[in-house]
């Protein structure tokens, strides 16, 4: 168990992507973004509710924007300037979670409504969100107590596919989070995702597809809510394999072999005399030419 100047910190990554929510909504009726961001609150509130040390952050990410749901500028500052928001009491609730669930909720519907898709802009910023993640993480490092202490991990929920043009900032946000010693966990909703898991083979956290969607709070409170020193003592779903495939910066294709720019560690499919990244020029060894042997004239007789 944590002590009681050990702090907590979860900070929760929900995959908001409007096209696929739209069309998983077509195919799967009872499973749609409020059934999803229900089951978030349920395991969000189960993790304040655990020791009163425990801090908490929402982070929507969008194809357009990352953007907090919690805590929220409404959170901090209430309907007018320097007020705190009001806790009202509903049917015995703990008005904390009332008050978090209700501006989660008004913070998302005012980031759906503001949403327009445009050209091709259908991809969700995935490694923007991780990496808003690790800066709140480090402010809210910044203002602990003296004697005090941080465990730290970030919860990606992870709806629609990777993205390859982010690989180089999804990787350079792992490594980060590796050094800060935080975990990074993903709960994947569809198909697998390659950098997913090597984020939590790196980091040491936890990755699983889960098989059913409308269980989703279940394997929230299962998998998700015990933290690292809790997990051991559980029975948890097998580590998977993890796809350690990296993306060419030529055509954002995942390949086995490759071509490394020894400049800048650029990675291509095709061989080229000239790095497109760094502009290196690569000195080419041409083959040795061989100089025919002459013939010896034979003596006349």
């Amino acid at each position: 168990m944590a002590s009681e100047d050990e702090i907590s910190l979860l900070v929760i990554v929900v995959d908001v992507n409007p096209i696929w929510w739209g069309q998983q909504g077509q195919r799967q009726p009872e499973f749609t973004l409020s059934k999803c961001l229900d089951a978030v609150m349920v395991m969000a509130n189960s993790h304040l509710v655990m020791t009163r040390t425990n801090k908490l952050a929402i982070i929507a990410s969008h194809c357009q924007e990352s953007h907090f749901l919690y805590p929220s500028k409404h959170w901090k500052t209430g309907d007018t300037a320097g007020d705190e928001p009001s806790l009202g009491s509903s049917d015995g609730k703990y008005e904390l979670l009332s008050v978090a669930n209700d501006l989660i909720a008004e913070e998302i519907k005012n980031l759906m409504a503001r949403t327009q898709v445009k050209g091709h802009q259908t991809d969700t910023l995935l490694a923007g969100s991780l990496a808003k993640s690790l800066c709140y993480i480090h402010r809210v490092s910044k203002d602990l107590e003296a004697g005090q202490d941080m465990k730290s991990r970030i919860l990606v929920i992870k709806a629609a596919e990777d993205c390859a043009l982010q690989y180089m900032n999804f990787m350079n946000v792992i490594f980060a989070a590796q050094k800060q010693n935080v975990l990074i966990d993903a709960c994947v909703l569809d198909s697998d995702s390659g950098l997913l898991q090597q984020a939590c083979d790196i980091t040491g956290g936890l990755y699983l597809k889960i098989p059913q969607k409308i269980a989703l709070a279940q394997y929230l409170l299962w998998v998700f809510l015990p933290d690292a020193d809790q997990r051991s003592q559980l029975v948890l779903p097998p580590p998977v394999h993890v796809d350690y495939r990296a993306a060419c910066f030529c055509h954002r294709n995942l390949i086995e072999i490759g071509y490394v720019c020894s400049v800048c560690l650029s990675i291509f499919c095709n061989f080229s005399p000239i790095c497109t990244t760094c502009e290196t020029a690569f000195k080419i060894p041409l083959p040795q030419m061989i100089k025919p042997k002459k013939k010896k004239l034979k003596a006349a007789n």
